[in-house]
């Protein structure tokens, strides 16, 4: 009879076989390598999250602690009389613009013509053009036509005048000359070099359809003339236009909108960079609410620093709760613009010093300099957020140790292919030496079987 007890026999070292006892070895040896891969990829991403919101942190802090931002003004205009526009760090103040009358261009137009193309001399010479106590040489020939002449002037005086041809009715064309600016030094006169144009259509015939007028407004009832309706050296930072004929009130005002603005910015991404830390860094025996960097030490100071730092800066004159910050149990940091906008009512340039730095005056008139308290809290998150700092070498170890265990699960997986290679090997020549086994037998088996059927 043939060898049948469990391990001998062909066909009993089976491919099924190997594959058990492989995956075995993989569970043994390979999977908690990826367990501790899946487990520091994790991090890894966890890091990522955290390292936005904090990038997003330090420049919200980098907002607020530039002096550029309590520089900036709005203006408000209640009239339609002028249009307002403030430089940065303008005086904050308010007046009024009484306008009077706006400055004009001024206005001349030729005699008729028949057509552009009618010429204008009867032979080579020049004209002069005269605008602002400024004179332009226009030349001209036979041959030079009205349009000729519109666009001669255009090409030579075209920063100061602009010309240019009207149908007025059929066969009535005139030209018309009008100044680049405004006011009353802007008169224009043309005349002829060489007395070869046609007629006087052009000197003596032109005449004024509008004359060039400075304009007159009075400042907080000063009277105030200007030769243009853009004024921008009336107060220093302060460009104004004159629109209409009328009175208008104008504010200047330090831009609190944009201020505040900046603030709710910076709560918000502290609160949004705390609830990550909260979460990454929450301790539980639960492995469904435990946070990812529960045993993490970096991440957990880092965290105490941000919890700190709120009520630890201000330079030894106040805190950031003077100025409507406050932070509740949980640690969510809230602000109270009501607080922080009366502090700026208040005095802007000590809530300015307080938060970006300069120079702080106590109540009692003595003056102290401070860094600033956002100075402060950056200098305590670049300490995690700058190139090479907490974080960045943090994230390095991850990504150290997630190449390390690469490695050890790439070593593991070729030993046990080295390993189950040779098992292969050894399998199929024991199988092969098992069925020469089952042969012998079979044929012994049937010797005997026919020696019975002879007895």
């Amino acid at each position: 009879m043939g060898i049948s007890s469990l391990g001998v026999g062909s066909s009993i070292l089976t491919q099924d076989v190997l594959d058990q006892l492989r995956s075995a070895d993989d569970a043994k040896f390979v999977t908690p390598v990826e367990l501790e891969i899946a487990n520091e990829g994790d991090k890894k991403a966890a890091l990522e999250i955290i390292d936005a919101n904090m990038t997003n942190l330090i420049d919200s802090i980098s907002a607020i602690k530039s002096h550029g931002l309590f520089g900036e003004r709005s203006t408000s205009v209640n009239g339609s009389s002028v249009s307002v526009n403030a430089a940065a760090n303008t005086d904050i103040q308010e007046f009024t613009l009484d306008v009077q009358n706006l400055a004009t261009k001024q206005i001349e137009e030729s005699g008729a013509f028949s057509a552009g193309s009618e010429t204008i001399a009867g032979g080579a010479g020049s004209m002069n053009l005269n605008i602002d106590g400024e004179d332009f040489t226009i030349d001209y020939d036979a041959t030079t036509t009205l349009d000729d002449l519109k666009k001669s002037i255009n090409d030579i005086a075209g920063d100061k005048v602009d010309a240019t041809i009207v149908q007025i009715n059929s066969g009535e064309f005139r030209l018309f000359v009008s100044s680049v600016d405004t006011g009353t030094t802007q008169d224009i006169t043309m005349s002829d070099n060489s007395g070869n144009l046609s007629d006087s259509r052009l000197t003596g015939g032109m005449s004024v359809i509008q004359a060039g007028i400075d304009a007159n407004f009075t400042f907080n009832g000063q009277a105030i003339t200007r030769t243009s309706n853009s004024v921008d050296d009336l107060i220093v930072g302060l460009n104004i236009t004159l629109q209409e004929v009328g009175s208008s009130t104008v504010g200047i005002e330090q831009n609190r909108d944009n201020i505040l603005e900046k603030v709710n910015s910076f709560v918000d991404k502290y609160n949004a960079t705390m609830t990550e830390l909260n979460t990454m860094t929450k301790s539980s025996t639960d492995s469904d609410t435990r946070g990812i960097f529960s045993n993490e030490s970096t991440m957990k100071s880092m965290k105490r620093t941000l919890e700190d730092m709120i009520s630890n800066i201000g330079g030894g004159v106040g805190s950031m709760m003077d100025y409507g910050f406050d932070m509740d149990r949980q640690g969510t940091l809230s602000l109270d613009e009501k607080v922080f906008t009366e502090q700026l009512d208040a005095d802007p340039r000590n809530v300015e010093a307080f938060l970006a730095g300069g120079t702080f005056t106590n109540t009692d008139g003595s003056t102290v300099t401070l860094d600033g308290a956002f100075n402060e809290l950056a200098t305590k998150v670049e300490e995690y957020t700058k190139y090479n700092a907490t974080l960045d070498r943090f994230g390095d170890g991850i990504r150290d140790n997630l190449q390390s265990l690469e490695d050890r699960k790439q070593s593991a997986i070729e030993r046990l292919d080295s390993k189950y290679e040779i098992l292969k090997k050894q399998y199929a020549a024991y199988d092969s030496m098992i069925s020469q086994y089952n042969s012998v037998s079979a044929m012994f088996t049937n010797l005997a079987n026919a020696e019975r059927a002879n007895a």
